[in-house]
């Protein structure tokens, strides 16, 4: 939460890095900040507020900074020189509210007395140590409720003032003078835009006007994507007929649904099933054509209802695939959760009314249980880690087992896509939550394109934002409802799945876990439009392509940030992983959940080096490409046909 500069940490030699270990270290990982905030026009973009110089674990894929970060830091630095007490801004970003003379109460360091600023984006708060000022830099879409503390009567030190609970594991506490109610503006500032919807008022997103080489909401194209899949086929066709939204108005406009079904199977089918979520293409296997399929579950009800034209929609998918007469359907849900699911009209597919299909539940829990796992999690990380009982602590949260039951569920997939050569049709309750896990983790383990960066942003693009997770509701975008029962860390839960896997499989992945922090941080700043609205349709209606930036524009830019030192892409590679779902294998992510706490952080500063093994593997690979033109150049002289 407090950092210094990073061009002040990057500069260290080691000595100075171990002496300020405890602070300076500290300081320079509370990027809330730096995350947000990027390239040409701010010049103090290229970190993250998750710039985790703080893994346990700090392997290679961690801790990036490159030389050009190094000079936008430095001005940075400059232009706070300039305004010592104004936060640098973003195009679109204004100040709103200022206090001076508040103290920050730092639950690792003791109080610091500053300035602090409200933004329309932004929580900046800057102490008055002119040498190494402490600097807390939030953005306001992070914040999750703001509470005042203590009143005008309260008696002590640092009893009146401001608490701001965060939803990236950490609080922030601010103690302000009494006299004059010196919090009221600050506090109503904060209010307004930290839940400007809950206000009338839009969102910074729509605000912001930055500019980048690349656009990134022409990194997914569907149609693209399907044919890169082998779609249109004999057995598949692409169909638009959802173009408007009208049959599901939570699925993308374009689908891959069997060759032979027709619109009356369609209407028919999405009748039966819950949100009118009709099973369509995710995957399909390059050789065998055995697909992935995703719905939501079939409207049973108590009575066993049954629909024909879903049955032999069924059917078609399982004909699609020539290699095998047999299908799976995955239930993400404990199967007494989908038994109490019949009480409500929903319910799961009856092995008798599908023939050649075996049903499996995978028993991963609903959003509400995984909600409080979080919320355990967050008590046990911060402010204070108990040393002493902190093993048990963690496995009293079930955040790994919860973790472990995913990975599990996503290895049964691909066991059975790749070894038995089977269609797998997955779903949970509605479709859009733990089915969106059970897709997009098994075409990770499954297509080494989604493992490099630009083909890991078409996954989020495909599988979690056409298909309809509801982020707005997950998250909380901009509305003061905290306690909203739809909260839920959903897809936290899929990045940090993504990271178990990266630790079993270093080679494999073409992004560092910095990359994957990053996208954590922007799915709570509201600084891109990437994860606004539920759908497809209503980021259509919004015009969030004509009117905010994507956060692929950003990553894209700088992408030498994210890029994994250890990545091998070659013909040779691993095509299919299917990691050790196992709790002896599953890790607590300490760089991405321990972050804050400077006790948890490790003291190796890895990121220079990871840098110069990226240049140093680009130098080899050339090489090597020199000395191969080199000896066909000689061959193709001396007639000589190589072996």
């Amino acid at each position: 939460m407090i950092k210094r500069g990073s061009v002040e940490l990057l500069d260290m030699d080691s000595n100075s890095y171990g002496k300020n270990i405890t602070l300076d270290t500290f300081r320079s990982d509370s990027k809330s900040n730096l995350i947000n905030s990027k390239q040409e026009t701010t010049s103090w973009g290229k970190t993250s507020p998750s710039k985790s110089y703080c893994s346990s674990s700090s392997t290679s894929t961690e801790n990036v900074v490159s030389t050009l970060e190094r000079k936008k830091a430095t001005s940075f630095e400059n232009s706070i020189a300039n305004r010592p007490d104004d936060p640098p801004l973003l195009p679109g970003e204004k100040v709103t509210g200022q206090a001076r003379d508040v103290t920050y109460l730092c639950p690792y360091y003791g109080p610091a007395r500053g300035v602090l600023t409200v933004t329309n984006y932004r929580l900046y708060f800057r102490s008055a140590d002119k040498d190494t000022p402490n600097i807390i830099d939030v953005p306001l879409g992070v914040v999750s409720r703001i509470e005042k503390v203590g009143g005008a009567s309260s008696r002590g030190e640092n009893a009146y003032g401001i608490e701001v609970f965060c939803k990236d594991m950490r609080n922030l506490r601010f103690a302000h003078k009494q006299e004059n109610h010196s919090r009221r503006d600050v506090f109503e500032k904060l209010q307004q835009f930290a839940f400007p919807l809950s206000h009338k008022i839009k969102l910074f997103a729509f605000e912001y006007s930055e500019t980048f080489p690349e656009n990134g909401w022409a990194i997914y194209e569907p149609i693209a994507e399907l044919k890169r899949m082998g779609v249109n086929n004999d057995m598949w066709k692409i169909s638009r007929i959802n173009e408007q939204y009208d049959i599901c108005d939570s699925y993308p406009a374009v689908w891959a649904i069997p060759a032979q079904a027709t619109e009356e199977d369609i209407k028919a089918v999405a009748s039966y099933r819950s949100r009118a979520r009709i099973p369509v293409l995710s995957w399909i296997h390059p050789e065998s054509q055995a697909t992935i399929t995703r719905c939501s579950q079939p409207l049973v009800g108590v009575s066993g209802k049954r629909c024909r034209e879903d049955e032999r929609y069924i059917q078609l998918i399982m004909d699609a695939n020539a290699q095998s007469h047999k299908m799976f359907i995955m239930d993400a849900r404990p199967s007494a959760n989908a038994i109490a699911n019949k009480a409500k009209g929903g319910g799961y597919e009856s092995e008798d009314a599908y023939q050649n299909a075996e049903l499996v539940f995978l028993d991963i829990h609903n959003i509400h249980v995984m909600r409080e796992s979080l919320r355990k999690l967050k008590e046990l990380c911060y402010p204070n880690i108990e040393e002493t009982k902190w093993l048990s602590g963690v496995e009293s949260t079930y955040w790994l087992k919860h973790i472990k039951c995913i990975l599990a569920g996503a290895v049964r997939i691909v066991d059975k896509v790749e070894n038995h050569k089977t269609s797998v049709l997955v779903h949970c309750s509605d479709g859009w939550d733990r089915t969106a896990q059970l897709t997009a983790l098994p075409m990770l383990m499954l297509d080494p394109y989604y493992r490099t960066i630009k083909g890991f942003e078409v996954l989020i693009e495909k599988e979690w934002l056409s298909f309809g997770h509801k982020f707005q509701q997950r998250i909380g975008h901009g509305d003061d409802h905290h306690s909203d029962a739809d909260r839920s860390p959903v897809f936290l839960q899929f990045i940090d799945c993504v990271w178990q896997i990266t630790q079993q499989f270093p080679n494999a992945f073409e992004f560092n876990d910095y990359f994957l922090i990053t996208i954590l941080d922007h799915l709570y700043s509201c600084r891109f439009g990437t994860f606004l609205c539920n759908s497809e349709r209503e980021r259509v209606q919004e015009k969030l392509k004509e009117q905010t930036v994507s956060l692929w524009s950003y990553t894209n830019s700088q992408l030498d940030l994210y890029k994994n030192p250890l990545y091998w892409a070659n013909n040779n590679q691993q095509r299919v992983l299917i990691p050790i779902a196992s709790i002896r294998h599953i890790k607590l992510w300490k760089a991405y959940y321990c972050r804050w706490n400077p006790s948890m952080r490790t003291q190796d500063p890895v990121y220079q080096r990871i840098r110069e093994l990226l240049i140093l593997k680009e130098q080899l690979e050339n090489t090597v490409e020199q000395c191969r033109r080199e000896q066909q150049s000689r061959m193709a002289r001396s007639n000589v046909t190589p072996a």
